[in-house]
């Protein structure tokens, strides 16, 4: 298996109704590999992000991506996939207790070439234990 360090640029947006409410920005360093078939990539998360101490894996399938985020030692841990017009249900574990989420993905952009180089894009609208929480988008750029 090939790992290869890359850098990520990481924006985050949420929006109330069409504002941009909150953006949040960083860069951070990962890894990229592949494995039967996917690319993955592995990056922690920091303050910037609000998850310190959390490691995030995005496995990229064709127009299907799969979001795992993992921090046991801080009370955090999702897994979300992203598939345009899918809406995914899953269990969003926080320090606060376990709450249920909805995710519904508007769209998924994938432009990363073989050698790991491009973006990633994904509009979504979450909601948490049934309360709506709004439109998000994430934004990966891979250096």
């Amino acid at each position: 298996m090939d790992m290869k360090d890359i850098m990520l640029k990481i924006t985050g947006k949420q929006f109330a109704g069409e504002e941009s409410e909150e953006q949040m920005e960083f860069v951070t360093e990962g890894r990229l590999y592949e494995k039967d078939g996917a690319t993955y990539l592995v990056y922690d998360e920091s303050e910037f992000s609000g998850f310190p101490g959390c490691t995030t894996c995005l496995k990229l399938m064709g127009d299907t991506i799969e979001m795992k985020r993992d921090g046991k030692d801080v009370g955090y841990g999702m897994e979300i996939e992203f598939k345009k017009g899918k809406r995914f249900f899953s269990k969003y574990e926080t320090p606060y207790g376990v709450l249920d989420m909805e995710v519904l993905t508007n769209n998924v952009i994938n432009n990363l070439t073989p050698e790991g180089q491009g973006n990633i894009d994904i509009d979504y609208h979450v909601s948490l234990d049934g309360m709506a929480e709004g439109r998000n988008e994430l934004k990966i750029e891979v250096q």
